[in-house]
Parts: structure tokens; sequence; C-alpha cells
């Protein structure tokens, strides 16, 4: 004969260890596991590195971590954070823009003219500083929207050509001799800031906002995960293109004139290679070449992570080819941690 026992009185069987989605694939596995640790540091890999770099600069040398140096490299990163950011948007839709560099120095000359036939008319300057820019932008949106000209040719084109324009502004020579007022564009500081770091500050937090938050910002992912998919979903593609290389241009020939008013000239060559450094950036900052993913917030942190080894290894007097290598390592890891991750999300 059984009796029933009460099921209080029975013995605890083993506890189950508590689970949580996984960071990378979403399925659930247990806290604290291998499965749990390997997602963490893949999710959030470059914060880590960040980290790392941080304190080994501050350990190799006390001014590193000062705050003028801080500031240093804010100042340093406000003009590259522009042309990234609209870098951020081309790529997301799987394109690219290798123009912005020379955008830059056109800019650049354009304003450098204007501010020494107008001296004193700064918003003049800067309107056309950036109306030459988003002239370039909208070029390339052109061809690569609505002639099909694949983005790779197309601002390798406009690459070419914007240098070539800078140097007839100048006349092949760099234009000296501006007022004071052009130096004040970057140099005048609003609630203790200089407006190039006000300005990335607001474009990072605005931009971050509308991609993430409006339908412009899911239409930008949405081309860039699948073009086909998005049209017949009623996008239209074509504009969606067309924007995003006009913006970048517009951002481009901001960042030309605050470079220029920084060094109060305007160098034909200003901006050349930093097309690399912004593409750089938004790839470390885990975007994908193949468009469809990425973030403003991780541009930002790749940004900062180039500016901090730029600087901190400066600091160092590590020589400048030896920077390039370790920047071009950067750039393939990124890649091959983007690549991995990819693999282990399906």
């Amino acid at each position: 004969m059984t009796t029933d026992v009460d099921a209080d009185t029975q013995p605890p069987g083993p506890s189950k260890a508590p689970t949580v989605a996984s960071p990378i694939t979403g399925a659930p596995v247990k806290l604290f596991s291998r499965q749990w640790f390997s997602g963490i540091l893949l999710r959030y890999s470059m914060v880590i590195v960040v980290l790392l770099v941080i304190a080994y600069f501050s350990y190799r040398s006390a001014r590193f971590a000062t705050p003028d140096n801080l500031v240093t490299i804010l100042v340093a990163a406000a003009p590259f954070a522009l042309i990234a950011l609209g870098q951020t948007l081309v790529i997301l839709t799987g394109g690219i823009d290798l123009s912005v560099g020379s955008v830059i120095a056109v800019s650049a000359m354009a304003g450098a003219a204007t501010a020494k036939a107008n001296p004193g008319q700064v918003w003049m300057t800067v309107s056309v500083a950036m109306a030459v820019g988003l002239a370039f932008g909208c070029i390339n949106g052109v061809l690569v929207s609505r002639i099909n000209v694949p983005p790779f040719i197309a601002t390798l084109g406009t690459l070419t050509a914007g240098s070539g324009v800078a140097y007839v502004i100048g006349g092949g020579a760099p234009i000296n001799g501006l007022p004071p007022e052009f130096g004040s564009i970057a140099n005048t500081k609003i609630l203790g800031l200089q407006i190039p770091v006000l300005l990335m500050i607001i474009g990072i937090v605005a931009l971050a906002v509308i991609m993430k938050r409006t339908s412009y910002g899911l239409r930008v992912y949405a081309v860039g995960g699948n073009r086909n998919a998005a049209e017949l979903a009623g996008i239209n593609a074509k504009n969606v293109l067309f924007s995003v290389y006009a913006f970048s241009g517009l951002l481009a020939g901001l960042s030309g004139v605050m470079l220029a008013s920084r060094v109060i000239s305007g160098p034909p060559n200003l901006g050349q290679g930093y097309e690399l450094d912004a593409i750089a950036a938004v790839v470390i900052g885990g975007a994908s070449l193949m468009g469809g993913r990425g973030s403003i917030w991780g541009t930002t942190l790749g940004l900062f992570m180039i500016m901090t080894l730029n600087n901190g290894l400066d600091i160092l007097v590590v020589p400048a080819y030896w920077q390039d290598v370790i920047k071009g390592v950067l750039i393939v890891a990124a890649v091959a941690v983007d690549v991995w991750s990819s693999r282990r999300r399906t």
C-alpha cells in the first residue's frame, strides 16, 4: 500500500541555473556560462579595447590622463566626427564615400576665398563651404542612385575631380592672409566648448536619435539590408541613397571650413587621406561594409579609438609609419570580428 507524501517533504531536486538571452544570437544561455561570457566579450569588445588602450597610455605617460589632453583629443576628433557620421549613413546603405577628403579641401578653399573677399562675413563663409560640400554630395547621390554607378567608382571620380578643383580655386597655392574673423569659426567657445566640439556632440546625439527613432533611419537600414525587399515594401530606395550621399557631402563641407579656420588658412591638400580614417572609424565601430548593420554610437566609439591611439602614440613618440601599421591591423581585426559575429548570428 502506498501513501501520498506531501511535496513539501520531498528532497529538493537540482536547481537550474538562471538563463538569459545570448548577447549575440538572442537564444537562451546559462548566466555566467562560457557562451554568455563569449557573447559579452564579442558584443562589447570595442568598449573593452578602448578601456584597455586608455589604461595602457595612462600607465605609460602621466600626461595622457589629464583634462587638457582630453580636450586636445576632443578638438582633434571633432572634424573627423562630422565626416564619420556622414560616412556611417552611406555605409549603412551598403555604399562608400571616398570623396570626403577632397570635398573637405574644396570646401576649405571655397570658404577661405569667400572670407578673403568678404572680411567679417562669417556666415557667408560657412554657408559657401557647406554649399560646395552639398553640391559634391548631390553629384555623388545622382551618380549612385539615378545612374547606378557603383559607389566606389562614383566617389573615386569625385575624389580625383575635387582634388583638382581645390588647386584651381587657389591657383595651385594655399590661400593665406585671411581675416581674424575666419579663425573665430573654429576657435570660438560656447558653454566652455569650442564650436567644432559642440557641433560634434549635437551631431552625434541628433543622428543617433534620428537613426533609432524615426522612419528615415528605418528606411536607411532597410535599403542597406535588402534593397529589393525595401522597394517592395514601398520605400523609395533612390531617394534614400541620394539623401545619404548629399548629407555626407554637407558634413564634409562643414568639416572643411572648420579645419581651415583652425589654421586660418586654405591649404589645397587639406583633408588628404581623411576618408580612410572616417571609414576606419565606422568599420571599427561595428558597421558592416555590406550595409544594414551599424550605429552612430558604434562609429563614435570607433572614432575615439582612433583618436586616442593617435594621441597616445604621439605622446609616446611612436613614428608615424608604425601608427599606420597599428591602425591597419585594427581595421582588419574589426572586419574579422564582424565576419565572426555574423556567422555566430546565423
